[in-house]
């Protein structure tokens, strides 16, 4: 067994390292959400926390970590007889992003279960956390079902696994860490709520701090026992602190006043439901325990606001979490008059805020500042007046809306998400097969069947069904995928009129926005001047993409043939890193097509490329005005595709859409 770097040897990071220790201290607190970018040491210090954990005390035996004072009368190993047990360090457990269904909440022997009525269960990586930490790495990129699993548990602190009416319950009760890099996507706002503190990290840019960190980890690499020996009196010392802090808590008191400075926090910063006032307790109790005292105070609830409040905050996903910290002092001054004086020697500093210049933190002030050359002034008919074909500066989004669902047509088999129908482990059942590898979902009328006509040959007498591998069929189910949405984005100067460049990103924002429900990943491309960018490659960060698409510049001539095949140059690639996940291609311009030799048909020679590919397309009509050349209906023609307008992609204003791209596609 490999030896963990100390957790004491960690330079810096002073908030991930009070959020870990709070939740050693009261695993109640609910875990802790780890946001950073990457190389930060993230997964390093998760794994150095476990060894800071008290022994756990389970009944001998016993698969599913049952504790011997208390046993659980429902355990699959049980029932045990109280006391006794033997002492075990505390567990963490990975859950690998890739996991099956069965690797988290186990399986069941489903031939037995039906031949045999016996349970035989195999327990999962739940069963394994039970009592421990459950570290899930790169969380954010979890698939759904998985996550659906993982909420059950945390809440109800038990998994249970039905196959065909039979169950099996076990206690499933951890400490949920999770790590994420912002850049690669943000979670679902179920799972975050479902962590009790979050905390932001970023590499130090002090250089004397950085060069620490080098030193240390050289000094790991080179030998990891005698560096981990090196630091081991300031572990065990801070292992002491922690069981100290633990027998404290009990101890410790909530007062009115500390309870009113929390339910004001909360309401000031219009959180929803109850839990961020409980976390928010239960955080400020934890703090109280840790610096030694039996009384909450003032610096305790700020602290703890600033550790449980930030990811709660967020009311979109393209909100980068945090809170105004002037505005929290003034509701804790404002209720927190009977409070005691803060301790000097109590928590503080940091806690939770995040850096305000992250990766995904779009651009702050005025867009038009600088040496950006001025607007473009608009003709009666809404078209802007050129100056020259000069670059102008990156206009706001428009409010974004709800849009109606695009999706492509047929039936995949990507990853799983909320878009395009596909084949998929979860869903409506639609049929039945002979299992390849290991048997999921039971088609139980198909099995039956495929059973009945042998078992007199198989010498059946009593009442039971005779049934043998064979016979086991596969339920094969139909549920929805996560596509690739790749948006191609006319910056030309025809576009750069402001209120209508406004118009165009408010649209593609919430098309985003979206594709973010949807799970999907999304790729950004601009076209002006004299060729195509891609802005953002695929990427499962939808935050990133609103961002680059907010200080997006216009001007220059149109060639729309540089959009479309750099295009056809990003989906060629992705077909082969993930070639289950089909693409939807979104072009989002008025079809003019200039600059160049004959760009007109050099952009309908690239249009028909994506054609003769299937790719499925929707073509975002922006031409506006009282005179409309239609160019844009053509070039969805060319894609063979469809052409929506503005107005059109609202969801109240084009019912029927995805029946139109169908009925487009099977034309084509």
């Amino acid at each position: 067994m490999s030896t963990p770097y100390p957790f004491t040897a960690i330079v810096g990071m002073d908030d991930l390292r009070l959020g870990l220790l709070l939740n050693a201290v009261s695993p109640a607190v609910g875990g802790v959400l780890v946001r950073g970018e990457k190389g930060t040491a993230k997964s390093t210090a998760v794994r150095a926390l476990s060894s800071l954990l008290p022994d756990v005390g389970v009944v001998a035996g016993c698969r599913f970590s049952c504790d011997p004072v208390s046993p659980d009368p429902a355990c699959p190993d049980g029932p045990h007889e109280a006391g006794g047990g033997t002492a075990r360090p505390a567990r963490m457990v990975e859950l690998p992003v890739g996991a099956s269904e069965d690797r988290l909440v186990g399986a069941l022997d489903i031939e037995r279960a039906l031949a045999e009525g016996v349970k035989a269960f195999e327990p999962g990586l739940l069963a394994d956390a039970h009592r421990g930490i459950l570290y899930v790495d790169e969380v954010n990129l979890l698939h759904d079902h998985l996550v659906d699993l993982l909420l059950d548990a945390a809440a109800m602190g038990a998994s249970y696994v039905e196959r065909e009416g039979v169950s099996v319950r076990h206690a499933a009760r951890f400490l949920l860490v999770g790590t994420m890099n912002p850049e690669e996507g943000e979670l679902r706002p179920q799972l975050l709520d479902r962590f009790g503190l979050t905390v932001e990290v970023a590499a130090s840019r002090e250089p004397d701090q950085r060069v620490e960190v080098v030193r240390r980890r050289l000094a790991y690499d080179d030998d990891p026992a005698a560096f981990a020996a090196r630091w081991e009196g300031e572990e065990s010392a801070l292992r002491a602190r922690i069981v100290a802090a633990r027998a404290l808590l009990p101890q410790v008191r909530l007062g009115d006043g500390a309870l009113r400075q929390i339910a004001a926090t909360c309401a000031a910063f219009e959180v929803d439901g109850m839990r961020a006032d409980i976390v928010m307790a239960r955080t400020a109790t934890a703090l109280a325990a840790w610096a030694g005292r039996t009384d909450v105070i003032a610096e305790d609830v700020r602290q703890a606001a600033l550790l449980a409040l930030p990811h709660r905050r967020r009311r979109n996903p393209f909100d980068a979490p945090g809170l105004d910290e002037d505005k929290l002092d003034d509701t804790l001054q404002e209720f927190g008059d009977d409070d005691p004086e803060p301790d000097p020697d109590g928590p503080g500093g940091g806690g939770g805020q995040p850096p305000p210049d992250g990766p995904d933190t779009p651009p702050q002030g005025d867009a038009g500042q600088g040496d950006a050359p001025a607007q473009p002034q608009e003709s009666q008919g809404g078209e802007p007046q050129p100056a020259g074909g000069a670059e102008q500066a990156p206009v706001r989004a428009a409010e974004p809306f709800r849009t109606k669902m695009l999706s492509v047509p047929g039936l995949g088999e990507g990853a799983s998400g909320r878009r395009s129908r596909a084949r998929t482990d979860h869903g409506r059942t639609t049929g039945a097969r002979r299992p390849r590898g290991a048997l999921t979902k039971l088609h139980l009328a198909a099995t039956v069947q495929a059973a009945a006509p042998h078992q007199r040959a198989r010498g059946r007498s009593g009442r039971g069904l005779v049934v043998r591998r064979d016979d086991l069929r596969q339920a094969t189910r139909e549920g929805r995928e996560g596509n690739l949405v790749l948006f191609v984005v006319d910056a030309s100067g025809s576009m750069a009129a402001r209120q209508r460049m406004s118009a165009v990103k408010g649209a593609v924002l919430s098309l985003l926005l979206d594709a973010y429900q949807r799970r999907d990943k999304v790729g950004l491309i601009t076209f002006r001047g004299k060729d195509a960018e891609v802005v953002l490659p695929p990427t499962s960060s939808v935050d990133a993409a609103a961002a680059r698409l907010e200080s997006l510049p216009t001007g220059g001539r149109t060639p729309l043939a540089a959009g479309l095949l750099k295009a056809h140059d990003v989906l060629r690639v992705e077909r082969l890193r993930d070639p289950s996940r089909r693409p939807l291609l979104v072009v989002v311009t008025d079809g003019r097509a200039t600059g160049g030799v004959d760009p007109v048909a050099l952009a309908t020679r690239s249009a028909r490329l994506h054609s003769v590919e299937g790719t499925a397309s929707i073509v975002v009509d922006c031409e506006s005005g009282p005179v409309r050349l239609g160019l844009a209906t053509t070039l969805a023609g060319d894609l063979s595709g469809t052409a929506v307008t503005l107005d059109e992609l609202r969801a109240d204003s084009i019912a029927g859409l995805v029946k139109d791209v169908q009925a487009a596609r099977r034309a084509a």
